[in-house]
């Protein structure tokens, strides 16, 4: 994973560039699925945030919680849970969006005056796609699509996991990418494409190291 392609992962729609850090301990709540289902998405957002070397946290004292993520079987149920409509501003005409474009997922990433990420809101519709992914495949791609603020792009053509010996497990060259992106040494927040030198450094040393 070189530098160019590092960026690109990083590069939104109008060319701006964002790698940011959680700034605070993760604090994950999950709405709409069966406690053994809510056990598998927490399990995959634990096992992300070790592979960071990030923490989690029992509250946040913000927000209670500050990774919440909705599943639903249509968009229109988002307008029925209470007071979703104070955390996530113009929630009616992003809900009249997401229905035209017949979207499955969607994030929304909330960043505190440093820039680093300070909640984090995973909207999924579980449609026949979402429906026919296994827990814990779907839980793990959603985690690494939290721990990071990834382009629209990042994963378009390439997913982060892969199947090894009939189990979806995170690529490993996604994996070290993002423990580069949560090195100290490194800003918690970039907003510069130079920045995909540095993580292209680390993911080669850590490539080179296994």
């Amino acid at each position: 994973m070189d530098a160019e392609r590092i960026s690109a992962m990083f590069t939104r729609g109008d060319g701006s560039y964002l790698c940011a850090r959680w700034g605070r301990p993760i604090v994950p709540v999950v709405f709409g699925v069966e406690e053994a289902t809510l056990t598998v998405v927490k399990g995959a957002v634990e096992a992300v945030v070790a592979l960071a070397g990030h923490k989690m946290a029992e509250t946040d004292a913000e927000l209670g919680a500050n990774l919440m993520l909705f599943f639903c079987r249509d968009w229109a149920e988002l307008r029925a849970v209470p007071n979703l409509d104070r955390l996530i501003e113009g929630l009616g005409p992003l809900v009249d969006r997401l229905e035209a474009a017949g979207a499955n997922q969607y994030r929304v990433f909330r960043f505190d005056q440093a820039g680093a990420i300070r909640a984090c809101f995973v909207f999924l519709r579980m449609d026949a796609a979402l429906a026919s992914v296994p827990a814990a495949p779907l839980a793990l791609s959603q985690a690494v699509q939290v721990i990071l603020p990834w382009s629209e792009r990042a994963f378009a053509g390439a997913p982060p996991l892969e199947i090894r010996e009939g189990v979806a497990v995170l690529k490993p060259e996604v994996a070290a990418l993002i423990r580069a992106a949560y090195d100290p040494v490194l800003p918690q927040v970039a907003r510069d494409a130079s920045h995909a030198l540095r993580l292209a450094a680390r993911v080669t040393l850590a490539g080179g190291a296994e």
